[in-house]
């Protein structure tokens, strides 16, 4: 059972839907000193978001900095999150590449983009060295919430306490409560095929209705259609996961798609659905959208709380020896048989001391 919400600080993983957003995908370059950069950033993130939010209370600035599994043995000392794992492919009829990502940054604002860049930019001017951005998407509202191939996207997004109980671990993992997992695609879309399909088969790849957003009857719904393979249970419930996806794309280089972000408090709910996407639930009853729309990115990362970000220590300790053991002492007479040893070792980790994470 749930205690409820815990009493670590999350990211702002449960935000509000927005107009303007940023994904960065970084790999933190080799060596000790890139480590140390990325270490000093995260607790220092917040106060960048405070400094460049401050400029426009209304524009609901937020970014989510979440943390890949192999880069989390290079930054971290002590317990891992539990679930955490590079992205895995899937082949099926259509590929959902691994692509490389230690550090995603979503960065998001209600309406102004000017703040996502800015915000953008003084992450990247602290990093400065310390990593490559393999991928950079600018997504934009696209009229009423639709995408590119023009149906509206988040139609089944839970809200309030749904969101947090779909989004943010639990007592399941208690070390890293208020965390979550999230992955990305990066999905590019041939719109010149798709337009060429008649409205009601794009209906039936779907699921619902172009124009109302209305879903389809049960009764009328094809195997293959998206919403049906993205649907999913555990022990007869369905269970939800938190996306905020958002187009992006560049006219003059016909690149058009859709950014998929998934938050949930178990990447297992995400794999499945897209083991159903690509291989189909039957198998080969796949995701025909995908005949239209290409993955060419895919990772997944840990994201931990606000508190433990905050109390993240730049540099590494070094063990050092005792005073006692420094000292060279006198010799001193045989201690006798019966007279337990003393243990000078000292146990130090990366991070300033917080509940869970000492």
């Amino acid at each position: 059972m749930d205690s409820g919400v815990p009493s670590v600080s999350p990211q702002p993983v449960v935000a509000a839907l927005t107009r303007s957003a940023i994904f960065l995908v970084a790999t933190i370059n080799p060596g000790s000193a890139a480590e140390t950069a990325v270490r000093g950033l995260c607790a220092d993130l917040s106060s960048l978001l405070r400094a460049v939010g401050f400029r426009d209370l209304q524009g609901n600035l937020s970014c989510v900095m979440a943390i890949g599994s192999q880069a989390w043995d290079r930054l971290f000392d002590g317990p891992r999150p539990k679930e955490l794992h590079p992205f895995r492919e899937i082949r099926g009829v259509h590929h959902a590449v691994s692509t490389p990502g230690d550090l995603l940054f979503h960065i998001r604002a209600s309406k102004r983009m000017d703040l996502c860049f800015e915000l953008a930019r003084q992450i990247m001017i602290r990093l400065d060295g310390a990593v490559t951005v393999v991928d950079e998407a600018h997504g934009f509202n696209y009229f009423d919430d639709r995408d590119l191939i023009g149906f509206v996207d988040g139609t089944e997004n839970p809200a309030g306490p749904d969101a947090v109980k779909a989004a943010i671990i639990g007592d399941e993992d208690a070390g890293f409560a208020g965390g979550s997992y999230v992955i990305v695609q990066k999905y590019l879309h041939n719109l010149a095929a798709w337009d060429k399909v008649p409205v009601e088969e794009q209906e039936n790849i779907v699921g619902r209705h172009k124009l109302s957003d209305i879903e389809q009857p049960d009764a009328i719904k094809k195997p293959y259609a998206h919403n049906v393979l993205t649907s999913i249970t555990e022990d007869g419930e369905p269970v939800d996961i938190l996306r905020d996806n958002m187009p992006f794309g560049q006219v003059g280089a016909a690149e058009f798609g859709t950014y998929f972000i998934g938050y949930s408090r178990t990447p297992r709910r995400i794999e499945r659905m897209l083991e159903n996407m690509f291989v189909g639930s039957p198998p080969g009853t796949y995701d025909r959208l995908l005949d239209f729309s290409r993955a060419v990115t895919g990772s997944l990362f840990f994201v931990p709380t606000a508190t433990f970000l905050d109390a993240v220590v730049a540099e590494k300790p070094v063990a050092e020896p005792c005073a006692a053991a420094a000292a060279a002492p006198e010799p001193a007479p045989p201690a006798p048989p019966s007279r337990p040893s003393g243990d000078g070792s000292l146990g130090i980790g990366s991070l300033k001391k917080e509940a869970g994470h000492e």
